[in-house]
């Protein structure tokens, strides 16, 4: 007997279940891309340190539509493409005794553009990707920006079937 297959929906059960998203959120410059970085505010889990957007679930959302919103709460910055990077970041929290598995996404804006931070956040700066290899603290983030950054200026011919189609609002 066969067991049933996952549900696909947004509001069904998911196998494995996603609670968190990274998001790296790039601007052409120069030819190349910038990537921004936020270092968290002193009040916020992983304090003091530099990270991309990042954020929870809510219910009934799926993790691109959370990126979205986050992107949206945490920069105000306007989305031109949303990129599924085909990387997934995964850890083992021991607090909870769970295994994180966190889908990466590549948000791009535009040239020029500069975020308006919320209150999670005390710095923003736009860098080169070896620059934030060398600040983001987590093995997987560098790994997931490294997979952004050659989604989206390699050759890829996935990457059709990787955008998001974002809604029109």
């Amino acid at each position: 007997m066969s067991s049933p297959s996952p549900t696909l929906s947004p509001t069904g059960p998911r196998s494995p279940v996603i609670r968190v998203f990274d998001c790296h959120i790039c601007r052409p410059r120069d030819g190349g891309l910038e990537f921004l970085l936020l270092r968290r505010a002193a009040n916020k889990v992983y304090a003091g340190t530099w990270r991309m957007v990042g954020g929870k679930l809510k219910p009934d959302e799926t993790a691109w539509q959370a990126c979205l919103r986050e992107i949206a709460e945490e920069t105000q910055l306007r989305v031109r493409r949303l990129i599924t990077v085909p990387y997934v970041n995964r850890f083992y929290e021991w607090q909870h005794d769970r295994i994180n598995d966190i889908p990466v996404f590549l948000a791009v804006t535009d040239s020029g553009a500069e975020p308006i931070l919320d209150e999670e956040h005390t710095e923003a700066v736009w860098v080169s990707s070896q620059q934030a290899n060398d600040l983001l603290p987590w093995p997987a983030q560098r790994e997931g920006l490294l997979a952004a950054e050659a989604m989206l200026l390699g050759s890829s011919s996935l990457i059709e079937f990787l955008e998001v189609e974002i809604p029109v609002s």
